[in-house]
């Protein structure tokens, strides 16, 4: 018995500490090659497969502000696991992007660890990174 409250002990001393830890969790995302100011950065979090990079299906969404030609998104309060980043460079404040002739995006685009997009986006493998938890910084560089 004296056990079992020991343990019970160490539960309610160690649970708010990893409550705490879970709270600052970030996944850190610098975005550059940006061709200028204007506007914000977009960024989405997708969690599989299935919802990358689907406009709406994201885990969580950031908008963040440009400064120099750069900007960084940050998502907080972010569970261990393995996802895939997608941003894009909302030079007039668009929402979501928009395409042209043959699907060509209008926006300039980029991935997590940066994979090659010539015929369309990558797939989630190719843009996945494992999160551990803590804070974890995975640059994107946009390209238009």
């Amino acid at each position: 018995m004296r056990t079992i409250t020991s343990c019970l002990a160490a539960l309610i001393v160690v649970a708010p500490a990893a409550a705490f830890a879970q709270a600052g969790n970030t996944i850190s995302v610098p975005v550059t090659g940006l061709r200028n100011s204007d506007g914000n950065v977009r960024c989405g979090l997708y969690d599989s497969a299935a919802s990358f990079p689907k406009p709406g299906q994201q885990v969580m969404g950031v908008v963040a502000p440009i400064k120099n030609q750069s900007a960084t998104c940050v998502f907080s309060k972010v569970p261990a696991g393995t996802y895939a980043v997608a941003v894009f460079h909302a030079e007039k404040g668009e929402a979501e992007m928009t395409y042209g002739l043959f699907g060509k995006p209008q926006q300039g685009y980029g991935f997590s660890r940066n994979p090659s997009s010539l015929f369309g986006p990558p797939s989630f493998q190719a843009s996945s990174i494992t999160y551990p938890g803590g804070a974890v910084s995975s640059p994107v560089k946009i390209g238009y």
